[in-house]
């Protein structure tokens, strides 16, 4: 068979397995869309199919099948992290600074401290550090991705247990944008390189006022020629900090980050998310699949991502109940912010995705951190769930 029909062999199973999956054995409830489709992707991955089925996974998934996949996934995550910036609404949080300040603080700080002492535990045994990496930069981007809060599956997640629009959700999403635009940053601290430092120096300067001008240009346009500006602005600030050697999807998230949502509508930002999560982010799990590893050995790996998943979930319960404790939350309300701020989902993945890619880390981590995000996002609606119900009698609304 020719490219064209293997890659559509493969889109066929992208799109289809994780669809059926879903609806057939209807796991909205303790397993989402989005962790299905991660699922599957891990599955019709090297690490199990390609081990199981070497033929078949070498007829398909061939050198340049693999690469028409990546380039749409890398289109997928720029158009995904963009959305994540734009979502990102510093206004609300300083209103509410206080509040916001410690919540955020302590919700991302006892999971980072937790999650950097797991990361030193790592690097005792080799296989886990990346080849290009120091040890400070393995320690801080493992403990940062076990602090991530996934902004866009959080934003699915409200939705489905019906509380993103009430008072509790946006309180959620003031802490989860705080979060959000930290982590990016210390990305950013992360991947300086020195041999690089002049270009990133000069794309942060350049950013600023080229910015400002950008930003004086959509307030002039109209909304129908906005998203065309729009991804014109995220084609060149995702290549700029590539480039710049930073990594084209911290770009990205800039490019989003300086946008109001405003400019598009809640609505129509809402269905764009849809629509991409629908049609093209599956791509994306499923090249993210393909990088899975399990050389380390399948028990050392499920190993790591336990303890790298109770350093998380401990760490976000811990931060919030020490911030309810300061602002005077009943327990129940410091579980439930708990248990909504440790969902990893797509930027945990995404993120650790830079980390691969930067050799910061080892396929072997990025396995054990992908099987993290997975168990993260699953934990969610059947720990939150039942406490929202119980206090305000909720239905459960499945997509």
């Amino acid at each position: 068979m020719g490219t064209t029909e293997l890659f559509l062999i493969a889109m066929t199973a992208i799109v289809g397995i994780p669809y059926l999956v879903w609806r057939l054995g209807d796991t909205d409830y303790w397993a989402p869309l989005v962790v299905v489709q991660t699922v599957t992707g891990i599955i019709l991955g090297p690490g199990i199919m390609g081990k199981a089925f070497p033929e078949y996974y070498t007829f398909v998934f061939t050198p340049a099948v693999i690469n028409c996949l990546n380039g749409l996934a890398w289109w997928a995550v720029m158009l995904f992290v963009m959305l994540a910036g734009i979502e990102l609404d510093l206004k609300k949080a300083w209103q509410h600074r206080r509040e916001s300040t410690i919540t955020a603080g302590l919700a991302l700080g006892t999971p980072l401290l937790l999650g950097s002492l797991a990361a030193a535990g790592m690097l005792a045994f080799d296989g886990w550090a990346g080849a290009q990496a120091a040890s400070w930069q393995f320690v801080t981007g493992v403990g940062m991705a076990c602090a991530v809060t996934a902004l866009p599956v959080l934003i699915m997640l409200m939705e489905k247990l019906q509380i993103l629009r009430q008072p509790l959700g946006q309180r959620v999403l003031r802490y989860a944008s705080l979060d959000d635009l930290l982590i990016w940053g210390v990305l950013a601290l992360i991947l300086l390189e020195w041999e690089r430092v002049g270009r990133q120096i000069g794309f942060i300067v350049l950013f600023v006022p080229v910015t400002m001008l950008f930003r004086r240009l959509m307030e002039r346009l109209e909304e129908r020629d906005r998203w065309f500006v729009a991804l014109i602005w995220l084609c060149v600030c995702s290549f700029a900090a590539d480039w710049a050697g930073l990594h084209f999807m911290v770009g990205a998230y800039l490019a989003g980050a300086v946008m109001d949502a405003e400019w598009f509508g809640e609505e129509k930002l809402d269905k764009m998310r849809q629509v991409l999560l629908l049609t093209l982010m599956p791509v994306y799990f499923l090249s993210t699949g393909l990088r899975t590893n399990w050389a380390v050995g399948g028990y050392a790996v499920f190993v790591a991502a336990a303890v790298l998943l109770l350093a998380s979930t401990a760490g976000k319960l811990i931060g919030t109940h020490a911030a309810g404790r300061l602002l005077g939350w009943s327990r129940t309300e410091s579980s439930v912010m708990g248990w909504l701020l440790q969902t990893k989902g797509l930027v945990m993945i995404i993120f650790a995705n830079i980390l691969l890619d930067k050799q910061i880390i080892s396929n072997e981590t990025f396995t054990a951190l992908l099987l993290m995000a997975v168990g993260s996002t699953m934990l969610t609606v059947p720990l939150v769930y039942p406490k929202l119900r119980a206090a305000a009698q909720l239905v459960f609304k499945p997509a």
